[in-house]
Parts: structure tokens; sequence; C-alpha cells
């Protein structure tokens, strides 16, 4: 079977799922934690090397104050409840994206997580928060700039976001949309995109194998034929 080498997964669907219940929305965002060490969990055995998640991205503070302010004290949580199992687990845990609007707290539990993790070698896990691909783009083209030095393919992809995990083979989204979200624009330049009508909260084990199998079946041509590809 041919694995990808990076997953990424953009995790929608949370509010929707709670609101078809009754719940409140951040009632979405706790069951979709559960979802999500499933995912880690399920990766960790399929030997994916490298998995992205898009937690909270840069658009994603227009949502509704206390909202907000829950899903900061859910990663802080997280954070420090997770980082020692996914350590055991092989699984070293990155936090990306503009860490400036965050909290002191959470500032220091991204660091103290980062720092349990480091050497963990069996797979990446970059956690995306207050992240955007343009955003990505735009910083990484401002570092070279401030460096004098010439922007090109090669050096801003030097300078992205995640340089250790290499471009996006599969990008997964759940929810019914259809669309990427400014998620990894630069790194999914040729990713195999798969949809799930999944709400996150009910995305299972079975639901990743699915797009892993759906992936194996994919001819990856990259600009040549399909002929160059066979030969």
């Amino acid at each position: 079977m041919t694995k990808p080498n990076h997953v990424a997964v953009i995790m929608d669907g949370n509010g929707r799922w709670a609101q078809q219940r009754l719940m409140p929305r951040i009632e979405g965002h706790r069951r979709g934690i559960a979802a999500l060490r499933t995912l880690v969990e399920t990766a960790r055995k399929s030997q994916i090397r490298n998995l992205s998640v898009f937690a909270f991205s840069s658009e994603n503070w227009k949502r509704p104050e206390d909202e907000v302010q829950a899903l900061m004290r859910f990663f802080v949580a997280g954070l420090k409840k997770e980082a020692v199992p996914l350590r055991d687990a092989g699984v070293r845990m990155h936090v990306v994206g503009d860490r400036s609007a965050f909290s002191e707290d959470l500032n220091v539990a991204i660091d103290e997580a980062e720092a349990i993790g480091k050497d963990a070698l069996g797979m990446h896990f970059n956690i995306c928060l207050n992240y955007g691909g343009r955003w990505d783009i735009v910083q990484a083209a401002r570092a070279l700039q401030l460096e004098g030095r010439t922007i090109d393919v090669k050096s801003l992809e030097d300078k992205l976001c995640m340089p250790w995990s290499g471009p996006v083979d599969l990008m997964i989204r759940t929810g019914g949309e259809r669309r990427i979200s400014n998620f990894i624009l630069w790194q999914a330049a040729y990713a195999e995109l798969w949809f799930s009508e999944a709400l996150w909260p009910d995305f299972t084990a079975e639901d990743f194998d699915e797009a892993l199998s759906w992936f194996e079946g994919r001819e990856r041509r990259f600009g040549m034929t399909s002929a160059q590809v066979k030969a």
C-alpha cells in the first residue's frame, strides 16, 4: 500500500454537530477532542510520518467571544494532558502558527508540550493554531526580505512553517464542505483532496482508513502524463 507521507486534516463540523443535538456549540468542540485523539492514534498505527490538523485558523477569531475563549482553555488543558502520552507513543508535537495573539498561559503550555516530546521519532504531529496558508507564505517572504535573500521557490519553502513535514500528500476535510479554507496552501499544491460528509466528532478510524485506501488508488502525475508515470 502506498501511504501518504504527510496527511493534513481540516476538522470541520463541531459546532453543527452540537447544534443538531440542541447542545451549545462548545460541546461539539469538546466531543471533537476525542475524535482528534482517535485520528492521532490511527495515523500512528498506520505509520503516517507527518500529520497536520487545522485546530484554529487565523479567521476563527471572528467567532463568538465565549466560543473563542473556551477553545483557548481547551488548548491549554489539552496540551498539558496529552504531551506525555503523545511522547510515549512516539509522537512529536509541534504547534504551528502566529503565537503573538496567545495568552501567556497558552504560550507556556505550548513551550512545555513541545519540549516534552522533542525526542519522539515516530510521527510529527503539527497542530495549526492561529494559522493561515496566506499568512504562512507572507511570513516566509518577509523573513527572506529581512535577510536580504532572493525570493524563489526553494528559499521560500525553507522559510515556510513545518519544513520537517514536506509537501502535503493527502488533505482530508470533514463536515461535507468542498474547500480548503486557507489551510497549508503552498504545501498542498499537489495534495489529493478527500472530503467526508461526517461531522468531525463522528469521524472514525474507519473513515481515516477509507481515505488512505482511496489515496492508494490515486495516480499522482505532478504535471506528467499517465504514460510517463507508469514508465
